[in-house]
């Protein structure tokens, strides 16, 4: 008996997706619920799971094909029998190389020696690949001593430093062996050129060409102009040093900056809330409600998963989110729900080392608020020209919703709040 596979019901918002990769071929035996096609849409990746244990018999849909929902991508023979020993996965396309980095030594180190990319699930194989990590050096807690998604992301947060964000692409990190989902220029085919000088034509991927598609109605529909300011550091730097030993102690995550821009900008956002509206056709919508939506920078693209209720969540509660939200997007496991809606993006450009920028209106939104690098410069205090550490902030508005004014005084009330973060607390 022969059981289709099909396409799953795609999101409202979403018409079609791509086929992205199988992870099984024709005459595999794949167990239900195992993942054997990942699908592309402009938001997120698909997993497809098998509905059924069985023999893949026929691939109807290739990588690259267009689907819609209730599509038939492939048929799995039911059977019986035991699972053959399954061959490893073909070797991927090589196109970096760098040496092969040395194991670490942990105190589980010979728990997991036997562990190696094959054993793992395509979800798993495909996290791996991505954050360039070593199987080996990861706990596994599920069945047979397998490596989960949950232990790989133990593994992230105990390592993590802080997630990235801005609003350019970031560039996967030279990994000898990448993921098909982010590696498209592989399968591109090299192009001649006079004095044998190459070029790759590359299909953008569905992310890539929705990014594209979104900037250029930004900047067609709508009128923007950024203004500029600088938040002197000195004070949050002090506060986060004296408390994040405590903080990350009682709250189990670090203390970051994102949290303190989220807090200041929610609270400048209640005092301005044409900032937090949008417009409809002929009409101003005001928001009521603070959706914050923080720009994450992954191999795939750029990403803007939501704060839901920003004003109803604490410090810790932003970070731990913040972190969360970073490593799904790396892992292509965001949901829809998580990357729809928000009425106020930030993004991050100073971790890239960037000083100044202009960024661009996330649609249908109003504005947008841009982090900068850290840097020692000379400031007068009073008579004395002292060293500290300053940022350059930067707010991109639609004018034709936000006047001048309003866009300097609403830049104007974060530098407050975060140079003086008592303001905070105190609600000032």
């Amino acid at each position: 008996m022969h059981i289709d596979v099909k396409v799953p019901k795609l999101p409202e918002s979403v018409a079609d997706a791509t086929v992205a990769a199988w992870h099984k071929k024709s005459g595999d035996f794949v167990e239900s619920g195992e993942t054997i096609v990942e699908l592309e849409t402009d938001k997120v990746i698909l997993e497809v799971p098998a509905p059924e244990s069985g023999t893949l018999a026929d691939i109807i849909k290739t990588t690259g094909d267009t689907v819609v929902t209730g599509d038939i991508l492939a048929s799995i023979k039911q059977g019986t029998g035991k699972k053959t020993a399954e061959k490893p996965p073909a070797p991927l396309p090589q196109t970096f190389s760098e040496p092969e980095p040395a194991p670490l030594q942990t105190a589980h180190h010979k728990q997991a020696e036997h562990t190696s990319e094959k054993d793992l699930s395509p979800a798993v194989r495909h996290m791996v690949q991505v954050h360039n990590l070593n199987p080996e050096d990861i706990i596994p807690t599920g069945k047979g001593g397998r490596i989960t998604k949950e232990d790989v992301v133990k593994f992230l947060e105990n390592r993590s430093s802080k997630p990235q964000f801005d609003l350019t692409a970031q560039q996967p990190a030279p990994n000898k062996s990448i993921s098909p989902i982010v590696q498209p220029i592989v399968n591109a085919s090299a192009e001649p050129v006079l004095h044998n000088r190459p070029v790759r034509r590359v299909p953008m991927t569905r992310l890539r060409a929705r990014i594209a598609e979104r900037l250029v109605q930004a900047q067609q529909s709508a009128a923007l102009l950024t203004t500029f300011n600088e938040i002197n550091m000195h004070a949050i730097i002090e506060l986060r040093n004296r408390y994040k030993e405590l903080f990350e102690s009682t709250h189990s995550i670090k203390l970051g900056f994102m949290s303190f821009f989220v807090k200041a900008a929610v609270d400048a956002l209640k005092r301005f809330p044409q900032i937090n509206a949008s417009i409809d056709e002929t009409d101003i919508v005001y928001n009521g409600y603070y959706d914050i939506g923080i720009a994450v920078s992954t191999p795939r693209g750029l990403v803007v998963p939501i704060l839901r209720d920003a004003d109803t969540l604490n410090f810790a509660q932003i970070e731990k989110k913040v972190v969360e939200y970073s490593q799904k997007a790396t892992a292509g496991t965001l949901s829809i729900d998580e990357l729809t809606g928000g009425t106020f993006s930030i993004t991050n450009g100073g971790v890239f080392g960037s000083m100044l920028s202009t960024p661009i209106v996330n649609p249908p939104q109003s504005a947008i608020l841009g982090m900068h690098n850290i840097v020692q410069r000379p400031v007068a205090e009073g008579n004395e020209v002292v060293i500290r550490p300053m940022m350059y902030v930067a707010l991109t508005y639609d004018h034709r919703i936000i006047d001048g004014k309003e866009s300097v005084q609403f830049l104007k009330t974060i530098k407050e709040i975060l140079e003086d973060p008592a303001r905070l607390l105190l609600e000032l």
